[in-house]
């Protein structure tokens, strides 16, 4: 199952320098670096965190309003701050892990083509580097992401076992979970814009069904976070920032919470959520825990009754 049997991880709740992709990637190498300085072997970011999780979907009133041209601008500019692969941006975030020697999880907006999608994307120790859509987005996320195929339901092997990761509510359909569950994962990172209270139970949930640690990463980002990244891209064209100052919220209210947390195989916490502080979480994880649960329950093995269920990815 794995070479070494401890590894040390960490979660970045730091907010992106929001909508702005190259100072976004500079910021999350000066994260990667401190993780690393620290001792950590894997680094995990929130769901889109290149370059920010597109709030205004949920919180601004006239974000679906036919031909909005607020709302077609402030798009224009998440499309042209969405990483594409390759990219040199992509290969800075692979020379920083590979220079650590660190595992890094990233959540970003992916440009293909004309297409955005919501993507993890997991870069090895050594620089390699792999991908995963998330297979459906959720309600107003339809406006601006494409949907993924089981094609990119992958997973990291490394000395540590077999690392993967799912997309915020990709934890809620069965069989999304149970393809993961077939890599027999050691970590999974389940990547949210904030863990909230159902969105914890989820994460815990995958951990005891999985066996296996799970890191629930979120974001925190205020109203000013959102404001101030606008405004570091220096556009002449003000209209994008329209939506989010409609916002009704104030500047130094907080939109996303956080509430990043860590759970072992058997459910118990290893890392209590933390709420609404830019900071980074970091523990020690004993890999030999994991084979305590199989003793009552391995879904895709001695509980799986394939005499009754057949399972397949297309």
């Amino acid at each position: 199952m794995f070479e070494e049997k401890k590894i040390k991880v960490a979660s970045v709740q730091h907010p992106p320098v929001y909508l702005n992709l190259d100072e976004s990637i500079e910021l999350a190498k000066k994260y990667i670096d401190e993780c690393a300085a620290n001792g950590a072997n894997l680094i995990s970011f929130p769901e889109t965190w290149l370059p920010g999780y597109p709030i205004w979907l949920d919180a601004s009133p006239n974000v679906a309003l036919w031909d909005h041209k607020p709302a077609k601008d402030l798009f224009r500019i998440l499309f042209e701050n969405s990483i594409e692969i390759p990219s040199k941006q992509l290969n800075e975030l692979c020379e920083i892990a590979k220079k650590n020697e660190t595992i890094i999880i990233m959540g970003a907006h992916e440009r293909d083509g004309g297409t955005i999608y919501n993507s993890i994307i997991f870069i090895n120790s050594d620089g390699t580097h792999k991908i995963h859509r998330k297979l459906m987005p959720t309600y107003t996320e339809r406006m601006i992401w494409g949907r993924g195929d089981g094609s990119t339901l992958n997973h990291l092997e490394t000395k540590w076992g077999n690392i993967g990761g799912l997309i915020c509510w990709e934890h809620w359909m069965p069989l999304a979970r149970t393809a993961m569950h077939e890599n027999h994962e050691t970590i999974h990172v389940a990547q949210w814009p904030q863990v909230k209270e159902m969105n914890q139970v989820c994460s815990r949930h995958y951990a005891f069904e999985g066996q296996c640690y799970v890191i629930a990463s979120g974001a925190v980002v205020t109203k000013n976070d959102m404001l101030e990244g606008i405004k570091s891209l220096k556009l002449e064209n003000k209209v994008a920032s329209i939506l989010i100052e409609e916002i009704p919220a104030e500047n130094d209210d907080i939109l996303m919470h956080g509430n990043s947390v860590i759970y072992a195989p058997d459910g118990s916490m290893v890392v209590e959520p933390l709420a609404d502080k830019n900071e980074i979480i970091y523990a020690d994880l004993d890999l030999t825990n994991i084979i305590d649960g199989r003793l009552f329950l391995d879904a895709v093995g001695h509980y799986s009754r394939p005499d009754v269920f057949e399972f397949k990815i297309k």
